[in-house]
């Protein structure tokens, strides 16, 4: 245990963002609509407890079109989904709510007018992610994935071919414009998204991780492992030289990354749930005697309306 008094700040904004509230509010909905089961094209959001919370309620994830009988109801999660998915849903003739957050649908509609005005896509992502797969289902044939540095330099197109970059939502700030600066040093000609595709969330919860951990020891980051933007908060506590763990739940947390600390940093990742944020604090006051100070660095107050296949439930 710590000699000293263990000093928590809790980072603000922290967290579910516009896009996971939608989505998880457009599942609770059809789950109290349709009733059970209701179907996800994949984790409604890349957190176990939201996942496990819903299973127990009825939902069922599923990883293709096809495991959903027909005329069943089938919801597409935040991260979107191809037109490959959406057409296979309409063959069996499912009932879709559409839950992808908008700003991961305005860098699909990127996507198509880019392929449609005769650019190739060099997409900047992480291969294998939900968001990276619908994206590259718009426009297949037109795009490709940047993941490293080493991939802009293998590369190879021409001087006069028609170029454009778009992202992942949930990148890191800095290695996207690394990425997007190499693609402007290779292809000068290269044009990209008139607004970029960070989103707002994923931004300003890396920006409060950047400034707040200047003044801790640890950092701890709730969210599942396979959550994007929550991996990308505990990697920029790290480059900021800083001691930082990517958690699921208080539990989670070992004795000895304490030993010697007496400042500590909690955030969440834009799916984490704030059950799992207060039940990590209510641990290190009871066993640390923990005291927490709130630190805000933006205020946040977007909300996106729920897909016109529920609004009559809501009114």
């Amino acid at each position: 245990m710590p000699a000293m008094k263990l000093h928590i700040t809790l980072a603000n904004p922290r967290g579910f963002c516009a896009g996971v509230n939608m989505a998880i509010e457009c599942l609770d909905m059809a789950l109290r609509k349709f009733g059970a089961p209701v179907y996800v094209y994949h984790e409604i959001v890349h957190n176990r407890h939201v996942v496990e919370d819903f299973g127990a309620r009825g939902a069922v994830f599923v990883q293709k079109v096809e495991e959903v009988p027909e005329k069943g109801v089938l919801l597409y999660s935040a991260h979107g989904v191809s037109p490959a998915v959406r057409k296979a849903a309409q063959e069996r003739k499912l009932f879709a709510i559409d839950a992808t957050c908008p700003l991961v649908t305005k860098v699909h509609m990127e996507a198509v007018r880019f392929a449609r005005d005769g650019y190739h896509i060099l997409l900047i992502g992480h291969a294998g992610h939900d968001e990276v797969i619908g994206t590259m289902g718009e426009a297949p044939a037109s795009t490709t994935l940047v993941q490293t540095l080493s991939d802009v330099e293998a590369l190879e197109f021409s001087p006069s071919s028609k170029l454009a970059y778009l992202t992942q939502t949930t990148l890191s700030v800095d290695d996207a414009s690394k990425r997007i600066s190499a693609l402007r040093n290779r292809f000068p000609q290269i044009e990209g998204p008139k607004r970029e595709d960070i989103c707002y969330a994923t931004q300003n919860r890396q920006e409060a991780v950047r400034l707040l951990s200047e003044e801790t020891d640890l950092v701890l980051v709730l969210g599942s492992q396979n959550s994007s933007n929550s991996q990308r908060l505990a990697e920029i506590a790290r480059s900021q030289n800083k001691r930082a763990f990517l958690i699921d739940s208080a539990a989670e947390i070992l004795p000895e990354w304490l030993q010697g600390t007496d400042r500590v940093l909690i955030t969440a990742g834009a799916s984490a749930p704030e059950k799992v944020v207060q039940e990590c604090i209510e641990r290190l006051s009871q066993e640390y005697g923990g005291t927490v100070t709130h630190k805000v660095i933006r205020e946040e107050n977007v909300h996106f309306a729920i897909p016109k296949e529920l609004r009559d439930e809501a009114t």
